[in-house]
């Protein structure tokens, strides 16, 4: 090759990764800018969340995950260049979760005994209490002060740690962005086994005996809609079942078991996918589906809106509109064995008609999937991310306040034996229903302003006492920019149960010169006897007395030293709420999504000595 050529050929491949960033620069522009750089108070994470996350991660999104419906009709080469851009990286550049760390010994068995101090599934419970008794917790409020940090462990090349831990028998297991389920020594960190998936997992991951069989199981389900049963000690694969055909579904929600049957929770990402004019908006439904735990074979798939989605209309720019649709399915379902009923919360509509069920608490026949009834807390709450950007095209005329439930229904028995169903609301107010009258409304509080991020969001913890309730209500600065107000949001409540009385409050714990830092308080709350435990979007995970005194802090936004060697950055703390067992906690920290600080790591703590 003559050396004029040789100097073309270098010149054209030293250019290459420039031209990629330009035409992903012009590609990102016309198809992502308008959710992901506008000002939209939603959960479309920003530039610079996407900046954090790794080339491969960003890659296999646009290419088989969540963001795959929007960017079919990309090239492989487009993906690719977008992926650059976004991220400012062009090659595989993480590192891989379980290069080191690796436990010296390899266990046969579990370390310790099932029945010991445990957490299983999102909430602790089938009836979704987030509330470990002090048998099972191991910690007591004289020994919360002293928690120190004992470990983290990170996940390559994210900008979100969005999946809680799952403790049980001495092990621990999580999901990642990394498209895997890792297995560690929950008490010292070290990995055990991984199991690479289709998609991201950040629904809890639930353990059982495998009905029928000597074996332990793990059931859980990924962003690609799967749900899957896999092999609790060796990490191999079970079944794996496909839950839901259209292209946006998802699991977020933590699939619950009850007596051999996994009830399955899908929800799904058409509110992004519906706010582009040219698609067909909307033909999601959220639904539960109930599957045989030693099979995973359906047994019967109950839609949360009845009625198929059906052509309603064009819109301006002539693209066929479909509804009704949405009331997907966020949260872990709950157990009322007493009724034979599983509860779901539901979200929003995407599309006119709004649904009846949207915005609602249902309840299931457990055995067939019958609706037996249904309370709806907003009404005509149509909403799609189209609402927020310049491009309203798909945006429902007269569209809602985006107020739908993220979390899970918390059914708690008094102390006198009557029996309540509460949960908090993205409005801002908590519910009381009657699950022994139809799910008649006991009583309404409010205890924040709502909003798309605001009121409620993904968890509350109840005792037979209280309710205690996080208000997150993350507002954003007037200018643009997407940058958080760090004046506004926040507020940790306790509520009576019986009567709804607010009888415990701590004000919002102000940001100060702390960047992208605000005082919203949107994880998931966990409780004790005696000490309830509440992340910050500010990072700092705060555990109070049950009176509202500060007991103890940690500011979780720093570099850490992880055990398997991943570079660790902690962040606001969003999702997931706190794990205790054993007396050791266990938080997530890191969350990009929305403007908050991204990080990518889970902290053990437990209690030390000065």
């Amino acid at each position: 090759m003559s050396v004029r050529a040789v100097l073309a050929a270098l010149l054209i491949w030293c250019s290459a990764p420039a031209l990629a960033q330009q035409q992903g620069a012009a590609l990102y522009a016309a198809h992502c800018a308008q959710c992901h750089d506008g000002d939209a108070q939603t959960r479309v994470p920003g530039r610079g969340a996407m900046q954090a996350m790794s080339f491969d991660h960003v890659l296999a999104t646009l290419t088989s995950g969540s963001m795959a419906a929007m960017a079919k009709d990309r090239s492989d080469a487009e993906r690719r260049a977008i992926a650059s851009f976004v991220t400012g990286k062009v090659a595989a550049d993480g590192i891989a979760a379980d290069a080191e760390g690796r436990c010296t010994q390899q266990v046969s068995g579990f370390p310790q005994a099932l029945d010991g101090p445990h957490w299983n599934g999102w909430g602790v419970d089938v009836g979704n209490s987030r509330f470990q008794p002090a048998n099972m917790a191991g910690l007591t409020a004289a020994q919360v002060p002293h928690l120190r940090l004992k470990w983290a462990y990170a996940f390559p090349g994210a900008s979100v740690s969005f999946a809680p831990p799952t403790i049980v028998g001495r092990m621990l297991f999580i999901g990642g962005t990394d498209r895997k389920v890792h297995a560690l020594d929950a008490r010292r960190g070290c990995t055990l086994w991984t199991l690479a998936l289709d998609a991201a997992v950040r629904a809890a991951i639930t353990f059982a005996p495998l009905p029928g069989t000597d074996q332990f199981a793990i059931f859980f389900g990924d962003l690609g809609a799967n749900a899957y049963a896999v092999n609790a000690l060796t990490g191999a694969l079970i079944w794996k079942t496909k839950v839901e055909e259209h292209a946006a579904a998802r699991i977020t929600g933590a699939p619950t078991l009850h007596s051999g049957m996994l009830y399955v929770p899908v929800s799904s990402i058409e509110e992004a996918a519906g706010s582009q004019a040219d698609y067909e908006c909307c033909t999601f439904r959220g639904s539960v589906v109930a599957l045989d735990a030693a099979t995973g074979k359906a047994i019967w798939q109950a839609y949360t809106i009845p009625e198929v989605p059906h052509p309603t209309g064009k819109n301006a720019r002539g693209t066929q509109l479909f509804g009704p649709s949405g009331a997907a399915i966020w949260s872990a379902p709950t157990i009322d064995a007493k009724r034979n009923a599983v509860y779901v919360a539901t979200g929003n509509s995407y599309s006119n008609p709004p649904a009846a069920t949207a915005d609602a608490i249902l309840a299931f026949d457990l055995a067939t999937g019958k609706l037996l009834w249904k309370q709806q807390a907003t009404p005509k709450d149509a909403f799609v991310i189209a609402c927020f950007t310049a491009d309203k095209t798909n945006c429902p005329d007269e569209h809602g306040p985006d107020h739908d439930f993220g979390q899970s229904p918390i059914l708690a028995t008094l102390r006198d034996g009557k029996r309540v169903l509460a949960i908090a609301q993205k409005s801002g107010v908590v519910h009381a229903l009657d699950p022994d009258d139809g799910g008649k409304i006991l009583w309404q509080t409010r205890i924040g302003k709502g909003g798309s991020l605001g009121g409620s969001e993904w968890g509350s913890a109840a005792d037979g006492e209280r309710i205690y309730v996080a208000n997150s209500d993350v507002r954003f600065k007037r200018d643009g920019t997407r940058q958080l107000d760090s004046t506004q949001g926040g507020g940790l409540f306790g509520l009576d149960l019986a009567s709804g009385k607010v009888v415990m409050e701590v004000a919002p714990v102000a940001c100060g010169e702390r960047p992208q830092c605000s005082p919203a308080l949107s994880a998931a709350v966990s409780l004790i006897p005696e000490v309830v435990f509440s992340g910050g979007v500010s990072g700092f995970l705060r555990a109070y007395s049950t009176d509202g005194k500060l007991l103890w802090e940690f500011d979780t936004a720093q570099d850490f030293k992880a055990v398997n060697g991943v570079p660790a950055h902690g962040g606001a703390i969003d999702g997931p709420g706190p794990v205790i067992a054993g007396g050791m906690l266990y938080t997530n920290s890191g969350y990009g999504q929305w403007s908050g600080v991204p990080g990518n790591v889970l902290l053990a703590f437990e209690v030390g000595t000065e």
